[in-house]
């Protein structure tokens, strides 16, 4: 067995949400360890063709796994007050102890865009989220210590309450970025820091920057969780991978910053452009598991603790058979 741990990235997207939680099941029987399940209110794509609630299917995925799980990620500035977000999580940490951990971004148009507010520029929606980031955390340690807080804010009213359902120890909360400005504010006030799919050579600056943050406020870098998501395309045979690819996860090719396109449409005509060699860095395609295992590899010798693999075909059966007898095993700290 590996001494890293590998998850399933759960891409509610993709799958109808019973489909997903059967595909983590089967994942964690084949030796992948946790669930990162995605929050959407929309698919990327129209034929991704699903959405579901990440909540409700958060609940489902503990009773049918037994390692660790969270949303990868939430946004709770738009669409979610930070208190809603709050009580989800505590509510999950109070019902499966020691398993659930929150992980927290600054949100995407495609799905914060729909409560109708304004939709502000990159730097307001990373400092609203640390505001949420602070209401949360207030409301974690007052519950906990049986105190009411209350917060008013930039961008965030509290009035005074707390969380009634609360687990003797609160959920670690990760922060998601691929920018280092972030990810140095995150080593400060979060427990862990999750990237998804960050070019490899941007990796050390990222991770440097999120330990100087730790060390600022007196934490030890060593001993906080260092999250990835890991897009990918394994199939029978080259060509079937990348038509799944191009088909199923074009948005992983676009070169370009993401966060203000509001519609799966949009996407949609954007990806016609898409050409096999724009995955190139971006995503490995191949039939080959052994090439899998190597760009893996890369990712666990830079220091990443859990690894959340999602393969964008719709043969998740198939490619957790291969993987968890060809790839995980051979992973090595």
């Amino acid at each position: 067995m590996t001494s890293v741990q590998i998850g399933y990235a759960a891409m509610l997207e993709q799958f109808a949400p019973a489909d997903a939680v059967a595909h983590a099941a089967y994942a964690e029987q084949h030796g992948f360890s946790g669930v990162m399940a995605s929050d959407h209110f929309q698919p990327w794509m129209p034929a991704q063709g699903q959405s579901s609630f990440v909540w409700s299917v958060l609940g489902a995925l503990a009773e049918r796994t037994t390692g660790d799980f969270g949303p990868g990620v939430t946004a709770p500035t738009f669409r979610y007050h930070p208190a809603m977000v709050a009580q989800a999580s505590a509510t999950l940490a109070s019902m499966y102890p020691g398993r659930h951990w929150l992980g927290l971004g600054a949100g995407e148009a495609l799905n914060e865009h729909i409560s109708g507010a304004y939709w502000p520029e990159p730097h307001e929606r990373i400092n609203r989220m640390f505001e949420a980031i602070d209401i949360i955390s207030k409301l974690f340690t007052a519950s906990i210590a049986g105190r009411d807080v209350k917060h008013s804010g930039q961008y965030f009213t509290l009035e005074s309450t707390r969380l009634w359902t609360m687990p003797p120890v609160a959920p670690e909360i990760y922060v998601a970025t691929a920018g280092p400005v972030t990810a140095k504010r995150a080593g400060r006030v979060a427990d862990g820091l999750i990237t998804v799919g960050a070019p490899l050579e941007k990796i050390p600056l990222l991770l440097s920057k999120f330990e100087a943050g730790a060390r600022e406020v007196g934490k030890d870098p060593a001993v906080m969780p260092r999250v990835v998501q890991l897009h990918l395309s394994w199939a029978e045979t080259d060509e079937i991978a990348m038509a799944n690819a191009l088909r199923e996860w074009p948005n992983g090719a676009m070169r370009f910053p993401k966060g203000d396109i509001r519609s799966p449409f949009e996407f949609e005509q954007i990806a016609k452009l898409v050409r096999p060699e724009d995955f190139d860095g971006r995503m490995v395609i191949s039939a080959d598991p052994d090439v899998h295992r190597a760009q893996i590899q890369r990712y666990v010798d830079l220091g990443f603790d859990r690894i959340y693999l999602h393969n964008v075909g719709r043969n998740q059966r198939e490619w957790i058979d291969v993987f968890g007898r060809d790839v995980l095993p051979k992973l090595v700290r």
